[in-house]
């Protein structure tokens, strides 16, 4: 006996799907729930199981085909090839519903890059960072600061002027020994520079390296379809773009104590959860306090109303082999620092492995986009109508900054961030964007998320 095999319904507004792939072919064995074939919707790709053990008799859907919910997609029976061809009636597919896509960004939780350090000259010792703002840094030269006398040995890192732990460091990695570099700082010291120049090519220097490959990649020269996915994404963005009014306002965000907390946190964190404390939840946590402060940012449009919802529920970018998708981590106003870990790498990580169901990618109110995950500074981010803000994070770098302790100026090492958030100016005041945007920069800056981490 043959039974058919149809595209169920894989989510509340999916109404037709595109046979990407199939996975059997006429005349195979399929067991219970084994994988038939692959269907990608507008909202995510999955594997269509077979409901029944048997043989495949008949393939009634062609590969890059698209049908309506319902359509018979196989005829599976007993092998004997009795069963009669199938005749499908095509159905016609309605319209689907529009629901938020991510702009193309990228992914969630992956640590920040260290930051560059620009070695500066000067005829003293730098002065001693100030590790908080609370505490001023002394101008005083410290013991370390002393200039190191070349060592008689000769051996790596021996050298006859002054070399900061940095520089150091980079020699260290470079692989340059410090006893053949001259200098060219005051009093002879070593820079940056000078270690770099040490490792080109045209230096002449025994420990001088080839230039790093990046690699061909086998793509070049060659023309491939857009998926369905990519179709998805580009009108959307398009129509997203030609219907609003897109504007970005950045801020500059001192999350040093943030970052010290992490240090001290992370072995005590990662022993209890399984995961990494990264900057990501902190950032998810103080904006989605802020949403409930400004709902305003949390809003949307319809027809002539401004819909405030009750709850949070916030799309976080994850950036897969398949395109960017955006699952939701619904009802997020209350979710402490561990819980914002947990739900941020559960989405990311069933996103990547092609375990999401439709509706987890729907129902979003606000999105947040870890630009820096890949290194960028920030970026000005789409956003994605019915959606009205999207908040870019950027790489946390360490750099000098200018504080102000007692009255007094001073230069200190800090953990600097910066936040773009991209808004709909048709809904969203400038004034808005500012009241939101400055109070995550001071929740952050405060760095009270002690209580928040769940140890």
């Amino acid at each position: 006996m043959s039974e058919s095999v149809s595209l169920p319904a894989l989510g509340e507004s999916v109404t037709e799907g595109t046979v990407t792939r199939w996975l059997k072919s006429v005349g195979d064995r399929v067991e219970v729930d084994e994988p038939l074939l692959e269907v990608s919707t507008d909202k995510v790709d999955t594997e269509i199981p077979s409901p029944v053990a048997g043989v495949v008799e008949q393939i009634l859907v062609q590969e890059d085909e698209t049908v309506a919910v319902g359509t018979v997609l196989v005829i599976v029976g007993d092998g004997s090839g009795g069963g009669a061809p199938v005749a499908v009636e095509p159905v016609a597919a309605p319209a689907p519903t529009p629901e938020p896509v991510a702009e193309p960004v990228v992914e969630p939780v992956a640590a920040p890059a260290p930051a560059p350090v620009v070695e500066v000259p000067a005829p003293a010792p730098a002065p001693a960072p100030a590790p908080a703002p609370t505490a001023a840094a002394a101008p005083a030269a410290t013991p370390a600061a002393a200039p190191v006398a070349a060592s008689q040995s000769g051996g790596h890192g021996a050298s006859s002027g002054y070399v900061t732990p940095i520089v150091r460091k980079l020699a260290n990695e470079q692989g340059v020994d410090l006893s053949n570099v001259t200098g060219t700082g005051i009093g002879g010291r070593i820079r940056k520079e000078d270690v770099l120049h040490a490792t080109s090519p045209v230096s002449g220097s025994p420990a001088s390296k080839a230039p790093i490959s990046l690699g061909v990649s086998p793509l070049r020269g060659t023309t491939a379809p857009l998926s369905r996915l990519r179709k998805v994404v580009a009108e959307r963005a398009v129509i997203s773009m030609q219907s609003t009014a897109q504007l970005t306002s950045v801020v500059e965000v001192d999350v040093t104590r943030v970052a010290e907390l992490r240090a001290r946190s992370q072995a005590a964190f990662q022993a209890k959860t399984g995961l990494k404390l990264t900057f990501l939840p902190f950032f998810a946590k103080a904006t989605t306090e802020a949403l409930q402060a400004y709902p305003i940012i949390n809003s949307n449009v319809d027809d002539d109303n401004i819909y405030y919802p009750e709850r949070e529920n916030i799309s976080i970018a994850v950036d897969t082999e398949r395109g960017l998708l955006t699952p939701v981590v619904k009802d997020a106003g209350g979710l402490n620092i561990a819980q914002w870990a947990a739900s941020i790498d559960d989405v990311a990580t069933r996103t990547r492995e092609n375990q999401l169901k439709p509706d987890e990618l729907a129902g979003g109110t606000f999105t947040l986009t870890n630009t820096g995950s890949r290194g960028a500074l920030f970026d000005t981010p789409v956003v994605f109508l019915p959606q009205l803000a999207i908040l870019g994070t950027g790489v946390v770098t360490k750099r000098p900054v200018v504080l102000n302790i007692d009255g007094a100026e001073v230069i200190a090492i800090r953990s600097m961030v910066y936040l773009a958030l991209s808004y709909d100016h048709r809904i969203i005041d400038g004034a808005d964007a500012a009241r939101f945007l400055t109070a995550i920069k001071a929740r952050l800056e405060q760095g009270a998320f002690e209580g928040d981490l769940g140890l």
